[in-house]
């Protein structure tokens, strides 16, 4: 078996003394989304949570961890991080900002610590699984020990129904 390289997400896991796996999937350039990830992971895309970054008007950046198969609601971010107005990060502001690209961005390890809120529904599982920092390359954790490590709020953060599949993931 391949020898799977520790990302800074999960060195950081490490010097925490914070339970993880690192769990490896197949990445396909053209689907980027947390449905493809659940489906390489063999999960339900509920426990697949995706990292979405965005600005808020009035503090700047911030991030959002929401379940695969929903999309962020940017009224309910805007209004739970202080904002009146949010939008998502652009693609090409991602890596400079947090030193990560798209469809391989984590809660954990950014350039810098950013304001993070965590769906609340992640308590609804055992463990969940959020990118490692790399594209094919998911952590699995608790939602406690995510919760605690980058010292987020839980919100409601969706829409109250889930819709279609993401493309953006």
């Amino acid at each position: 078996m391949a020898k799977t390289n520790k990302t800074n997400a999960a060195r950081q896991l490490d010097s925490a003394g914070i339970a993880y796996e690192l769990i490896p999937y197949q990445t396909d350039e053209a689907h980027l989304d947390a449905g493809h990830v659940a489906e390489q992971l063999g999960e339900d895309i509920r426990r697949v949570f995706k990292t979405l970054v965005l600005r808020g008007d009035r503090t700047g950046m911030f991030v959002c961890v929401v379940p695969g198969n929903e999309e962020v609601n940017l009224k309910k971010a805007a209004r739970v991080s202080g904002n009146k107005n949010a939008a998502m990060l652009h693609v090409k502001e991602l890596l400079p900002a947090t030193g990560y690209i798209r469809g391989g961005c984590s809660p954990i390890g950014m350039k810098k610590p950013l304001p993070t809120f965590i769906h609340h529904t992640c308590l609804d599982y055992e463990s969940i699984y959020v990118s490692a920092g790399t594209r094919g390359l998911q952590l699995r954790l608790t939602p406690q020990s995510l919760v605690h490590f980058t010292h987020a709020v839980l919100a409601d953060l969706t829409d109250d129904q889930p819709q279609a599949e993401s493309q953006n993931a």
